[in-house]
């Protein structure tokens, strides 16, 4: 079993139930020029970075459909937060961390109701970012 904790520009947030980082992928580019033998060399492309989806169970804070909803007013560029996951032990101890730079929400869930069920509430979040980087 994971223990982690997210910290959105510093600042602890909890509640979060899970957290799927995206894959990291680099472009292979072809490339051959006329006098090298008769076969492509492979050189890097364009680095991509995956999404990050969170989902947290439902709080009175706002704070998660607030960053979208500024997103949504065209505030982009002064919204764009480090994210960094930090995975604990069965102690605690922070084990692993993971840092996500010039994150922001591209997508928000509230979650879908139902009144004959019993489920709760989930807010999903998804991340756009400019970067993965494990430090720990």
């Amino acid at each position: 079993m994971f223990r982690f904790r997210l910290e959105i520009d510093g600042i602890t947030q909890a509640g979060f139930s899970e957290v799927a980082i995206g894959e990291t992928t680099t472009d292979a580019v072809d490339y051959r020029e006329g006098n090298e033998p008769a076969h492509v060399r492979k050189l890097s492309g364009l680095t991509k970075y995956g999404n990050i989806t969170l989902k947290a169970g439902y709080t009175d804070s706002l704070e998660i459909a607030n960053w979208h909803k500024r997103i949504v007013a065209g505030e982009i560029s002064s919204q764009r937060k480090t994210v960094t996951i930090v995975v604990q032990d069965e102690l605690g101890a922070d084990k692993a961390r993971f840092v996500i730079s010039e994150a922001w929400p591209l997508k928000y869930d509230p979650s879908d109701l139902n009144a004959k069920g019993n489920e709760v509430l989930i807010e999903t979040l998804e991340l756009a970012n400019e970067g993965l980087e494990r430090t720990r």
